[in-house]
Parts: structure tokens; C-alpha cells; sequence
């Protein structure tokens, strides 16, 4: 058997999740700057507001997306949010789930977390089937009644909605949920963290509907993590290090809707040609061409939407002068 070491690809991933981890991080604290010029009465320096942070509103990029589709207009107020979810589809029906695998970075920190707790209690259990199966259909349910409220909508009431003073500030108002924090919101979170440490990403697995979607689009794709009998020593690693907890080690081809293209099996996979990302028919493609395809869908989707103006808000300074000193007197629509 001819060992191969491919540790380079974990470190990749991890370099480039904490890397948009970081970025957004950064986003975040601008959008507090931003938001704290109009809340102090102008003392403080206006600091423009980042784009990126509209990645944190799924719900109105999938209203914005239908409106798109049925009426041709791309949401002027937060077009960054449509822009990170159809790039999140694309990559999703394209290359897998890798947008959760290699981007999202709720992602990279719930993956942190449960690593942290494996360290502390020596394993991450894993529940059994009876209790894990109904929770993971709760992100789908999630996902389900988000599709219908917003598939119900008319184009006139999508239209409204994203013209409301409340949509102009969600960003900003999502800021609050964690700068302003109730006591609920704090014990959730709380629960949250304590679940997500003994457990392999319990957010993803059980409660995210976002992941819900491009897991079930990620049918669609032909790339697929696949095995080969023949050169299998039956390390167990591939198994027992899944993120997704998927028993690749049984499996010929991985089509499971919870695979996130991470290819952390790959990477710790010891057995040359045992274990690669393949398209169908077994046409192995190498790890890195498939990471770079990922990148270059998603940087790719977003430099397009800056070249033809579908990227920055067009909110005016004036607008927000309005809008942010009543925002918490804003409900939503």
C-alpha cells in the first residue's frame, strides 16, 4: 500500500474558514461603527457600511430571490444578501455543500466548538438513531414553512416588504440582537453552546434551515466523495472523523444531503486512490481543482455583482439619518 499524507488540505480549510470568519468579523464591528455614528448624534466618524454582513438575512434574500425571479428586480436596499445566497445555490448544486464546508462561518465556529468539547470530555457521542433522525427533521420543517410563507407572498407584498424602513435597517437590527442581548436570547445561545460541544455541529445538524437547502440541492451535484473498495484498508479514520458523522467507510459513493465537500475524510485518508472527490463514472478530480472551483464560484458570483453595481447598498446617508434614531420603535412588517 502506498501512504499518502494530504494534512495540507485541513490546513487549507481551516485557513480559509477562519480567514472569512475573521473578515466578517471585521464587518460586524464596522457595521457597529457605522450604526454607533447616527445612535451617538453624529459624534463619532461615519464608517461605511460593509456589504458582506447582508450574508446574516437569509429570510429577506429569499424573498429578495423570488422577487427576482418573478419580476426582474434585483433588491436595491441589500443586494449583498441576494448576491451570498445565490452564490451559496450555485456552489451547492454545482460542488455540494461546500459553501457550509468551506465558507459559512457559523460553520468553522460550531466546528470549533465541538472540537473544544472533544478535547474536554475525551469523544464527541453521538446520538442514537430514534433521537437523531426527528431532530435532524426539524431543520427541514424549518425550511418548509420558510418556503411557504414566502412562497405565498404576491410579488406586490415581496415588493413592499423590501421597501419598508424596517428592511432598510434588518442588518443593523440584527446587530441589536446581540449588542442589546435579552435574557431569552442569552440562555438560548447559552443551550446552544453547551449542546453544540459534546455533539458534532449541533446547529447545522439539527436546526439550520439554510444548510437544509443547499443540502437537499446539493443532490443536483455531480461531484461526489467516493471510495474504492480495492485500495480500502479500512482505517476507520475516514468514518470516525466526519464532520456529518456519514459512514463513508460503507459507502461506495457519498450522496448524503449532509456531506459538505470539507474533505476532511479525504485529507486523513492514509490509502492512495482510496478516497477522492469524484465526478460520476469515478473521474477523480483532484483536491485542490475542486477547492479552487469552490472559491472561484463563490469571490467569482460576488466580483461580478460589484462590476455591475448589484453589490452596495443604495440606501442614502439621509435615508439612514431618518431611519436608525426610530429604529426601535421599527416592528416587523
Amino acid at each position: 500500500m502506498q501512504k499518502i499524507d494530504r494534512s495540507y488540505l485541513r490546513k487549507f480549510r481551516y485557513s480559509v474558514q477562519w480567514g472569512i470568519f475573521a473578515l466578517t468579523a471585521f464587518s460586524g464591528y464596522r457595521l457597529y461603527l457605522f450604526a454607533e455614528h447616527f445612535a451617538s448624534g453624529y459624534k463619532t466618524p461615519l464608517v461605511e457600511r460593509p456589504p458582506l454582513v447582508d450574508g446574516f438575512l437569509p429570510i429577506g434574500a429569499l424573498m429578495s430571490l423570488k422577487l427576482w425571479i418573478t419580476e426582474g428586480i434585483f433588491d436595491p436596499i441589500h443586494p449583498a444578501a441576494l448576491v451570498i445566497f445565490i452564490s451559496a445555490i450555485a456552489i451547492s448544486a454545482v460542488l455540494k455543500k461546500a459553501f457550509c464546508g468551506w465558507i459559512c462561518p457559523l460553520g468553522a465556529l460550531s466546528e470549533a466548538v465541538f472540537k473544544t468539547g472533544r478535547k474536554v470530555f475525551g469523544r464527541n457521542p453521538i446520538l442514537p438513531k430514534f433521537i437523531d433522525y426527528p431532530l435532524r427533521s426539524v431543520k427541514y420543517m424549518l425550511l418548509v414553512f420558510f418556503l411557504y410563507v414566502v412562497g405565498k407572498m404576491s410579488s406586490g407584498a415581496l415588493a413592499g416588504f423590501l421597501s419598508e424602513p424596517y428592511w432598510k435597517v434588518a442588518d443593523i437590527k440584527m446587530l441589536g440582537f446581540f449588542t442589546e442581548m435579552s435574557s431569552l436570547t442569552f440562555y438560548v445561545l447559552l443551550a446552544l453552546f453547551a449542546l453544540s460541544l459534546p455533539f458534532k455541529n449541533f446547529w447545522c445538524r439539527y436546526l439550520c434551515p439554510y444548510g437544509a437547502l443547499l443540502g437537499l440541492l446539493s443532490l443536483l451535484s455531480p461531484f461526489k466523495i467516493t471510495r474504492r473498495e480495492e485500495a480500502c484498508i479500512h482505517c476507520h479514520k475516514c468514518t470516525a472523523n466526519c464532520p456529518s458523522l456519514l459512514p463513508v467507510e460503507d459507502k461506495v459513493r457519498i450522496k448524503s444531503p449532509e456531506c459538505t465537500g470539507c474533505l476532511t475524510c479525504v485529507s486523513l485518508c492514509p490509502s492512495k486512490g482510496a478516497l477522492e472527490m469524484s465526478l460520476p463514472a469515478k473521474k477523480s478530480v483532484r483536491p485542490l481543482i475542486y477547492v479552487i472551483l469552490v472559491m472561484a464560484v463563490f469571490f467569482g458570483i460576488i466580483a461580478a455583482a460589484k462590476l455591475t453595481g448589484h453589490w452596495h447598498s443604495n440606501v442614502t446617508y439621509e435615508e439612514y439619518k431618518a431611519v436608525i434614531p426610530a429604529i426601535s420603535e421599527l416592528e416587523h412588517p
